[in-house]
Parts: structure tokens; sequence; C-alpha cells
């Protein structure tokens, strides 16, 4: 029902409800026989009256203070004739919708002003038609009337409030949605970048040697074949699985495979290594719980490492070492000067000779440059960003 109400036009409502205090007092006008010792029979002044009091219930939304003034002047004026209706509910009802349409300012005036004017009523009514208990009833009703309104106003306000909270949460999960859709994809891109620059490195070598030897050694140029063919296959498995997660509902869904880790360095050297960089990894330590995105994060690095190794340095071998420590992943492996240069770059480091970024999740990336025993090497690990190593 409440809802009903509030698809219907104010307008309509407030008719209504004008109609039906015109209503109850024209019934007591038409059906009252006997009159009482100083009542007045009904003419059409009585009437005219009655329709002054009734009708700012339908204007008192635009005209308030107006609507208000005619009903409690014509409300003194028929009291004084001593009519046969009480009119005592027209204010009760005017006193409502003000209550619960109008100002404060408005509505309190109102109270007071009504509760004057139906008390001024009452006393201008002969002896033996209003008693001490209609003048008590009276001022009651038009209190709780007006109370009644107020406390519907709050309430509307109130849950007014509630809807443009929710609209406005609505709308910060939406730019929230937004928003973690944009970091996907970035994520998306550059995953696709370290697997399309790894493998095409790949390809690429595997390729310039399978050219060089198809006439002189077949048997070289068919396993370059195949590790170019593996290789590629591998590439695709994991574009597949990037850009599944792309799809729309009611497609065919990505693959469920999960994202490389560190676990899975050896298919990484056997790749490598089918590249003709023979790669060998050194684990110490034992592993824990790394989460997630730190994981991928340090197979990826290894990978671009790996890559620079085989597009940039004249190496026949890699070595790679993992130590596994409490508050951080570092990992070490021979990579040439260009290579370096462009690990510290990409991780903008504060100085020529380190380098340190966020990994995310509270996580920090540091890579440094070296040269122990013969050989230079990068070193980069990953570990909480409140102690970041150097």
């Amino acid at each position: 029902m409440r809802r009903a109400l509030g698809q219907m036009d104010p307008l309509l409502i407030d008719g209504i409800a004008a109609f039906a205090v015109f209503a109850l007092m024209a019934g007591q006008f038409m059906w009252t026989r006997h009159l009482l010792p100083g009542q007045h029979p009904t003419t059409v002044l009585t009437w005219l009256l009655a329709v002054l009091i009734c009708a700012p219930i339908l204007t008192h939304r635009r005209f308030p203070v107006a609507s208000v003034a005619v009903c409690l002047t014509a409300v003194v004026v028929y009291a004084a004739g001593d009519y046969v209706a009480y009119p005592g509910l027209a204010i009760f009802v005017l006193t409502f919708d003000i209550a619960l349409h109008s100002r404060e300012r408005v509505a309190v005036a109102t109270l007071f002003a009504s509760a004057v004017v139906i008390g001024v009523a009452v006393d201008l009514q002969p002896d033996g038609v209003a008693i001490l208990a209609t003048y008590i009833e009276s001022e009651l009703g038009v209190g709780v009337a007006w109370l009644t309104g107020r406390n519907l106003r709050h309430r509307r306000a109130r849950w007014a409030e509630l809807q443009a909270r929710n609209e406005r949460l609505e709308r910060e999960r939406e730019e929230e949605a937004r928003r973690a859709v944009t970091e996907e994809r970035l994520r998306i891109a550059r995953e696709l970048h370290d697997v399309i620059a790894h493998s095409m490195s790949v390809i690429a070598v595997q390729s310039a040697v399978g050219n060089h030897v198809i006439d002189s050694q077949p048997g070289e140029a068919r396993r370059a074949l195949a590790a170019i063919e593996a290789t590629s296959r591998s590439a695709l498995t994991e574009m597949r699985r990037l850009l599944g997660v792309l799809r729309q509902e009611g497609e065919p869904r990505g693959s469920l495979t999960p994202a490389p880790g560190l676990a899975d360095l050896a298919s990484l050297a056997g790749q490598v290594q089918d590249a003709g960089l023979k790669v060998w990894i050194n684990v110490d330590g034992q592993r824990g719980d790394i989460p997630p995105g730190i994981d991928l994060s340090a197979y990826r690095i290894v990978q671009e490492a790996l890559t620079n190794v085989i597009k940039h340095g004249a190496a026949s071998a890699a070595d790679v070492t993992i130590r596994y420590r409490p508050e951080s992943v570092p990992w070490r492996s021979p990579t040439p000067a260009r290579a370096r240069r462009r690990l510290r770059s990409r991780l903008r480091g504060p100085t020529p000779g380190t380098g340190s970024s966020a990994c995310g999740s509270g996580w920090r990336c540091s890579a440094g440059s070296s040269a122990p025993g013969q050989g230079r090497t990068a070193a980069s690990w990953c570990g909480p960003a409140s102690r970041s190593r150097r």
C-alpha cells in the first residue's frame, strides 16, 4: 500500500483527503435532524464555510501559509455561527499535512495557530454542545496530528539519505570494479609481453641456428625446429591461459592452469637449453608460503634475465641460484652489462649500481650488479617493502 501511495500523484492524494473531510461534514449537515439548544440550521453560508475549511488541504503543498490562514479563519467564522458539524477534523488533517510537507518554522507556527484556533472554536460553542473533554480531545488531536506528520517527515528524510548513501556506495563499487578491470588488463599486458619476448627470443635463436646448419647438419637443424615447435606451443598455451579470462559469459571458459612460479623453473630451463644455453638451477633454503603474485614475479624476473642472456650475451651457460629466506627470495644469475642496464631501468633504481621497485602486496624487488670472481652478475630479490635489502 505504501508503494502504491508513493506512485500516486500528490495532488490526487490531497484531493481525496479534502473530499473525505468535506464528505464527513456534509453528512453531519444532512443527517442531523434535531439541533441542540443554541445551534443554528445549515445554510448556504454553512456550505461555503465548509468548502473554505476543506479546500486548503488541496493547496497546502504549494501555498502552506495561505492555506493555513484561510482554513483557520474559516473555522473561527464557522464556530461563531454555531453550526452542527465539527470542524476539528479538517484542522487535524491540515496540521498533519503541513508538518509532513513544510519547513520546520512553518510547521511549528501551524501547530500553535491550530491549537489556539481550535481552542477558540470550542469555547464559542453553546453550553451543552462542547464540554471540557471536547476541548482536551481537540487539543490532543492537534498535537498527535503534528507529531505524526513530523515523525513521518524525519523517517522519509532518513530513508532518502540511506538511498543516497546506497547509490553512492554502488557508484564506488562500480568505480572499484572498473579500476580492478584496468589493473587486470595491465597485468595481462605485462604477462603477454614477458611470454612473447621470451618465446620469440628463443625462436629467433633456434631459427638462426637451423638456417645456418640446415645443409651441413640436418640433424641439428631438425632439433632446432623441434625446439621452435615446443617453444611456440608453450607460448600459445600461456597466451590462451592469459586471454581466456577475457571471454564473455557463455563463451568457452579459459584454461584453469595455474600461473607459473618458481616451482616451474625446471621447464623454463628446458626451453632455454633447447635454445642452446645450458642452465643450472641451484636452490638453497626451504620454500615457504610465497604470495602468488610474488611467486609469479620472481618467475618472470628469472625468465627475463635468461632471455636477456640469450639475446645480448655470448655466454654458453647460465647459473641460476634461488635462496629462500624468511623475509626474501634472492636469486642470482649471470647477465651481460646491457641486460643489467635494461633490468635496472625497468626497476627504476635510485643509483647506477642498484635498483628497487615495489612489486605489490607490500613487497619490494631489488636489483644490483657486481663482479664476483670472474663473471659479472646481476641479483634481485623480492621481500617485504618495510625491510627491503640492498
